[in-house]
């Protein structure tokens, strides 16, 4: 079973990622409210797929993001984040290495999308 790291300082969007990929072939084996602390999780779960937010206090998700592709480049990260206005950052993060962006304000239309394509590769 594939497995998945959700870094958001949002509670309730830690809930809601973990409500739709409920019904997925996918273990949520650990979760984060920063980005620092996602880096810790990621280095020490080496999860199949990481959802990320952009904007987060202590860490924001493009540094984390940065890090985690520095220490594994083939890293599949999905930006799950509210991105009106931030196309600046949301290039960023494409550049960076993340393999997708799904805007807050329709995660549970696109989520499971997502995250079947990363799961097919």
């Amino acid at each position: 079973m594939k497995t998945l790291l959700i870094v958001d300082d949002s509670e309730y969007m830690r809930a809601l990622i973990k409500k739709c990929v409920g019904e997925l072939n996918l273990t949520v084996v650990g979760e984060a409210k920063n980005g620092i602390i996602g880096v810790e999780k990621y280095k020490e779960l080496s999860p199949d797929i990481v959802t990320m937010d952009l904007a987060m206090d202590g860490g924001d998700g493009i540094d984390a993001l940065g890090e985690i592709m520095s220490h594994n480049p083939d890293a599949k990260v999905l930006i799950v984040s509210s991105t009106a206005g931030q196309e600046p950052v949301v290039n960023k993060a494409l550049e960076l290495g993340a393999k997708g962006i799904i805007d807050k304000n329709f995660i549970q239309v696109k989520l499971m999308d997502g995250i079947n394509k990363l799961l097919a590769e």
